[in-house]
């Protein structure tokens, strides 16, 4: 049978993925570059020639949706018979048919759809109090253990080599997870995971099953890669036997599921773990616009660590677009409020409300925007998670504060009524809980406390009088008239609208406008992520964010949670945007309220590109964790000529130059007045008094001759 159909429209390194021999492969595909259009060609193309059976290929993927999209391209290349599951889908086909062979006639068990309600009956029946949130991270918890192929007698010391964060001390949670066992075990249930170790057990204990699987699927297609676990590869390996016709594809730079087992390390040891394997690397860039694959390729740039290994550089391939866009406003407020006007100029201007993302690094910054978004009349839907004013922690929470009212005294505080009102939810500010899901729900209500304080310096509730002495009374009962008003508004039915998302969420998708918003440290890296490998993950996050983008990106933080809050840095990934023609200082103007114009200088590190706003790190032009290029040499004559200086002028050593700037033009050596005058706190009168000087240091003379030189002058 032909296969010219099948070949047509490749590039070269699709192409050599597509016809590479049977036997292992190993497809490295970056963002964008068509991996999905790689692996259904090379199986339509291979079972169009007659090399395989299309019965014989099953085709493993994370989602259901993934699963879809691969069968219907399948289709379309006219190949059928294709098995293209996820790992749950096709271990429940397996331990569903063998069951009565495996169970002594009996069927395959019911599965469990969540954990939640049997992990809190363990919890109570291991004595540990446990509501929902806490319910729900215990059993992120178990999941990760059993994914892992921990026993509960061994999680404390496993929890404590990963470095989890459980929500209870490990030796308690190893007991709700024995409870949780046994409990399933009386009940005569099981979860996803048993089914997965149900296949595998099938295979591995029963050689007639072993042998039926195995003259069935003889060929196998792994997508997403990297996100598989060590329970997954074990049913993987017990599939495969001791044949090696397996296809694999990821992108060990979207790895950002480890919190759930999910290692790279398989893709990472693939070439080695299999001997004679090939393997293509895939870079043609066909979503985004160059511009856009410039800066995900600067934000990976600067990655460390053992996925870094198989780090790409994407090439684009689209034709160029206008450059992202780097906002920053005085408060989240002011950013949630441009990004909804210019949602809505994007949409007035003919793109699509849902060709519109705006993207965060936890679900309890989506109240922000819904109310943003609201506010400007512009239709949105939340993605991977309840709206806000929906979730049952902040339900729970509007019932407490509209108790409040009758409780609390009415001239109390604003903030302080909102606060005492939670802690009758047993929420206090002061003890965030560890924990994904727990520490969620803190954050949901740490963000009405938020609202409060805006409410509450509303302009309409400040002092008025001559002296300020009538003040309007901000009450209990007005803030909760504005948390209805608020919920009221966003229950609003939208069919199609602009996209609320985490970045977790969003992985697998694209959109023309991307916002990435609240890029500042704390948010993004989350204060959680402490170790190397966790920081590395949170700058993974942000690349699998950039690459979500075709051909519009802004970026974007507010220097604080609220007016007067407390300063925040940047998220400190955020590379330079336009590395050929931006300067070291870039001017944006935050157009975000009329009453505020004020002009914004970023620095951005000469290093990294990240944006730098402390005083000393702009100086010297760089982050204080990236690595200086001190020349030494340079340094001790630039001291020498201060101090011979100062003594002449009579006048402190810091008052010819400080420390700090020394050290930059130690670093970054400038030969011309633009370097010079590109340093912080480098005016013109310094470049005339001392410009002369320090190129001569710099060119290699010495403080005498500089002196000299100085004196015959």
């Amino acid at each position: 049978m032909r296969t010219d159909g099948v070949l047509s429209g490749l590039d070269p390194e699709q192409r050599t993925a597509v016809t590479a021999p049977a036997g292992p492969v190993c497809i490295l595909a970056g963002a964008g570059t068509g991996k999905t259009r790689a692996i259904t060609h090379r199986i339509a193309y291979r079972t169009q020639s007659g090399e395989i059976s299309p019965r014989h290929v099953l085709a493993v993927t994370f989602t259901a949706r993934a699963a879809a999209e691969m069968r219907a391209r399948l289709t379309s290349l006219g190949t059928s018979a294709v098995q293209a599951r996820t790992f749950h889908a096709a271990a429940m086909r397996q331990v569903r048919y063998f069951a009565p062979r495996l169970l002594e006639g009996r069927q395959m068990p019911e599965l469990v759809e969540s954990k939640a309600r049997l992990v809190g009956l363990a919890a109570a029946r291991a004595g540990v109090r446990a509501d929902r949130a806490v319910a729900r991270d215990l059993a992120g918890e178990i999941e990760w253990a059993k994914s892992s192929l921990v026993e509960p007698g061994e999680y404390a010391v496993a929890a404590a080599k990963a470095l989890r964060e459980p929500p209870h001390e490990p030796a308690r949670v190893a007991e709700v997870f024995a409870a949780y066992e046994s409990l399933k075990r009386r009940q005569g249930v099981i979860d996803f995971e048993d089914l997965l170790r149900a296949a595998v057990w099938g295979i591995e204990e029963h050689p007639d099953v072993a042998d039926q699987i195995r003259a069935q699927y003889r060929h196998f297609v792994v997508d997403e890669y990297q996100d598989v676990n060590p329970l997954q590869q074990r049913l993987l390996d017990a599939w495969l036997g001791d044949r090696d016709d397996l296809t694999v594809v990821g992108d060990a730079s979207q790895t950002i599921y480890s919190f759930t087992g999910a290692t790279a390390g398989y893709l990472i040891d693939f070439p080695r773990q299999r001997r004679n394997a090939v393997v293509v690397r895939l870079v043609r860039d066909y979503r985004s616009t160059p511009q856009v694959v410039g800066l995900a390729n600067a934000v990976i740039k600067q990655a460390r660590g053992t996925e870094a290994k198989l780090r790409l550089e994407l090439v684009g391939q689209r034709r160029p677009g206008p450059e992202p866009e780097l906002k920053i406003f005085p408060d989240e407020q002011g950013e949630a409020a441009a990004v909804a006007r210019r949602c809505r100029e994007l949409i007035a201007g003919g793109m699509p409300a849902n060709e519109i993302a705006v993207l965060f690094r936890i679900n309890a910054q989506s109240e922000s925007y819904e109310e943003a978004l609201a506010e400007a009349q512009v239709p949105y839907v939340v993605r991977g998670g309840e709206r806000f004013f929906e979730r049952p922690e902040v339900r729970q929470a509007m019932v407490a504060l509209r108790a409040g009212v009758r409780s609390i005294p009415g001239e109390t505080p604003l903030v302080e009524a909102v606060l005492e009102g939670l802690a009758a939810t047993g929420w206090h500010r002061d003890k965030p809980p560890p924990g994904g899901a727990a520490r969620e729900q803190w954050e949901a209500l740490n963000a009405l406390v938020t609202l409060s304080q805006e409410y509450a310096s509303a302009p309409e509730f400040l002092p008025i009088g001559e002296a300020g002495s009538v003040q309007r009374q901000v009450t209990l009962a007005m803030f909760n008239d504005e948390l209805a008003r608020r919920a009221e508004q966003q229950h609003a039915p939208t069919v199609a609208g602009v996209t609320l998302a985490s970045l977790h969420s969003a992985k697998g998708l694209e959109w023309d406008a991307v916002f990435l918003v609240g890029l500042a440290d704390g948010t993004l890296p989350t204060t959680y992520a402490k170790t190397p490998d966790q920081l590395e993950e949170e700058r993974r996050l942000l690349y699998v964010g950039v690459t979500r983008a075709r051909r519009q990106l802004w970026l974007s933080y507010g220097q604080s949670r609220s007016t007067g809050g407390r300063p925040r840095r940047p998220c400190r990934f955020l590379p330079q945007l336009d590395r050929s023609t931006a300067a070291p200082e870039r001017t944006v103007v935050d157009r975000s309220r009329k009453t505020d114009r004020r002009r914004v200088q970023v620095a951005l590190c000469r290093i990294c590109g990240a944006t730098l706003l402390a005083g000393a790190d702009r100086k010297l032009g760089r982050c204080p964790t990236c690595p200086s290029d001190l020349d030494e040499d340079l340094h001790e004559r630039l001291q020498v000529w201060r101090a011979a200086t100062a003594a002449e002028l009579k006048v402190p050593a810091y008052v010819v130059f400080t420390d700090a700037t020394l050290v930059a033009m130690a670093e970054r050596r400038p030969a011309e007045p633009a370097q010079l005058l590109a340093i912080a706190g480098i005016g013109p009168r310094k470049l005339g008094q001392y410009g002369e000087a320090v190129f001569a240091l710099v060119a290699g003379a010495s403080p005498e001759e500089v002196a000299q030189k100085n004196f015959e002058n």
